[in-house]
């Protein structure tokens, strides 16, 4: 057998028909499992080349198995498909997507263009059948069909609208190859034209530039291996080896592999550098797992994935690490020895530690206990860069200040975090470039504009504190976050101490199940969830108890407790539970609460501006 790499669009490019054997099985891919590590494979080189990075190496999307079909001589040339049938299948439905996105925005070239590889044209013997690129198993070919040849999303959705059984909650399921085209269709449409939220990248260039563009990236960054079968190959025999279930090695074992080996090649002691510089990584602490967008994967694969975006100042998936770094060494040859690169993975390797795992009295420690809390990891190869350039403790100070407001206060507006990992790799960028300093860093934040990156000003800030339903942006941690410290506030000098080791719990001052114990300002009896339904839209007491459910919500209501308070008492009458609170929390903003004789809508704003006058303080946007 040959096997050769060639460009994904090589595969459709002549007038040929990739023909799936019938015994072979239906389309089976998934949106979670294939569809989306596809896109985001694909999405990575169109950003590559939206971004001027087309010397980045090319990604490979996988091994295609091609048998000569003894077929009589046609206008169309016919091989079979022994391995790679579901990819194949795949990339002809991410093409006829593309295409049709094309039409529907004006990029009639391209479309047309798009459309060469996946219909053939000319001369056939039965064009109906022999106009496919790829001929799927009997089952699949209806919908198949109409995915490449109905010509528009309009078309598609006339075909295939979605359906909804009476009583049902959920829509029926489309065919699976049409769900796949729907699929493709709103990544592009997201990623070329972009959401409310968040522009698209390389805006500012014309849509059919870019698209442009993206078709190079697919012609010349995503390769496949095709291989082709010779006589007397035996095709069960390379299809059972290919999809045989080996152990895979980890990033880390390849790199570690491909470092000692390039020094063995220049005569540097492997032995001595191992043991000075690699035999940390061998310690228990790195094949821990965490997880990674979908999957779990070892804190070794983690760092060298942070670092090397640190240092290309780019996205770089785990999947790619291995080839980005090898890559990174052999052209830009950064390191005069391995020596000097295992010294530096050493050094910026306990660097993470300290990010992974700082100890309480660590400099750090604040603010990574914070980006766990916020789920932020994205920023890690900005806090590397930070680590090798080096702070004192004085930066260090106002550079966690700076990051903690930025986040916390987009949090608190409800902002999208989607766009984290290109903002805190500019920074990267920049601070790399212009220098690590606060000032640097703050006014590099201060000049992000529009919802997916802006640092929220005071009277958005503001706004969004005394207004926004708390847990409908913010999760548990990070409503204790915010909560604890602000009451760390309230602590000084002539203070005792309050160690709180085990977890905190939030508690809705006043109760969310409020009607039974706590009358309304008016001393009337408040309506449940169920008869507001029901209440005229101008009935005072529906317009008093949806006013009380809305401000229930917001932060100024909310507290911490080291121990949860049971539903009974937590229901219980504000003078009943104002006790159990005193008991169940010596946290300083809970002590505050012991001299309020009413609780209700004014005490709950009153309590909601005190606090954010601190929060002000805390996370000011002009650190």
């Amino acid at each position: 057998m040959k096997a050769i790499a060639v460009s994904l669009l090589a595969l459709f490019e002549t007038k040929m028909q990739l023909e799936v054997p019938l015994f072979q099985r239906q389309y089976i891919w998934q949106r979670e499992k294939h569809w989306e590590p596809l896109w985001e494979d694909i999405g990575r080189k169109f950003t590559d080349y939206l971004d001027g990075r087309k010397d980045a190496p090319v990604h490979f999307l996988g091994a295609m198995v091609l048998d000569l079909k003894q077929t009589p001589a046609t206008h169309v040339g016919k091989r079979q498909v022994i391995d790679g049938q579901q990819r194949l299948t795949t990339l002809q439905i991410f093409l006829s997507a593309f295409r049709d996105f094309c039409y529907e925005h004006g990029c009639d070239d391209m479309a047309k263009e798009c459309a060469g590889f996946t219909l053939n044209k000319g001369m056939m013997a039965d064009a109906e059948v022999d106009k496919f690129k790829v001929w799927p198993t009997q089952l699949d070919r209806a919908q198949f069909s109409d995915v490449v040849s109905a010509g528009s999303r309009e078309e598609m959705l006339k075909r295939h609208p979605l359906r909804k059984r009476p009583y049902a909650k959920k829509y029926d399921p489309r065919p699976r190859m049409v769900e796949a085209y729907f699929f493709f269709y709103e990544q592009f449409d997201e990623f070329f034209v972009g959401t409310m939220a968040e522009p698209p990248l390389a805006g500012g260039v014309p849509l059919a530039q870019r698209v442009d563009e993206c078709f190079q990236a697919l012609k010349g960054a995503l390769q496949v291996v095709e291989i082709d079968l010779e006589q007397g190959d035996d095709a069960q025999v390379i299809f059972e080896t290919l999809n045989a279930r080996g152990e895979p090695l980890l990033p880390a074992d390849l790199l570690r592999n491909f470092i000692f080996l390039r020094a063995a090649r220049r005569g540097e002691p492997q032995e001595i550098l191992y043991k000075r510089f690699w035999a940390r990584f061998d310690d228990p602490f790195w094949r821990v797992e965490v997880k990674q967008g979908r999957l779990l994967r070892p804190r070794s694969d983690l760092f060298l994935q942070h670092f090397l975006a640190s240092r290309l100042t780019a996205d770089i998936p785990i999947k790619h690490l291995f080839v980005e770094y090898k890559f990174w060494i052999d052209r830009s040859q950064p390191f005069a020895s391995v020596e000097e690169e295992l010294a530096c993975l050493a050094r910026q390797g306990d660097d993470f530690r300290r990010i992974m795992a700082p100890s309480k009295d660590d400099l750090l420690y604040g603010l990574v206990t914070f980006l766990d809390s916020y789920d932020v990891r994205t920023s890690y190869p900005l806090l590397l860069t930070m680590l090798d350039l080096g702070m004192d403790e004085t930066q260090w100070r106002s550079v966690s200040t700076i990051l903690e407001s930025y986040l916390l206060r987009r949090a608190v507006c409800g902002l999208t975090t989607k766009n984290y990992n290109r903002v805190f790799l500019g920074l990267t960028r920049t601070l790399r470039r212009e220098g690590v300093t606060p000032e640097n860093l703050s006014r590099l934040l201060r000049e992000q504009t529009g919802d997916s990156t802006e640092w929220p000003s005071d009277e958005r800030f503001i706004e969004a504190w005394r207004t926004q339903h708390a847990y409908q942006v913010l999760n548990n941690p990070k409503i204790v976050h915010i909560l604890k410290r602000l009451s760390d506030t309230y602590m000084d000098g002539k203070s005792e101490v309050v160690s709180v080791e085990n977890a905190l719990s939030v508690e809705h001052v006043l109760p969310q199940q409020w009607q039974e114990n706590w009358r309304l300002p008016d001393g009337s009896k408040g309506f449940s969830v169920a008869e507001l339904r029901f209440a005229a839209v101008d009935d005072p007491v529906a317009e008093a108890s949806r006013e009380r459910n809305q401000s229930l919500q917001t932060l100024g209501n909310l507290t911490i407790l080291t121990q949860a308070l049971n539903s009974s008492i937590s229901n219980s009458q504000w003078s009943v539970k104002k006790s159990e609170l005193m008991k169940h929390s010596l946290l300083p903003i809970n002590q505050l609460l012991h001299d309020v004789a009413v609780w209700d809508e004014a005490a709950i704003e009153k309590r909601s501006d005190e606090l954010l006058a601190r929060a002000l303080k805390i996370w000011p946007r002009n650190a």
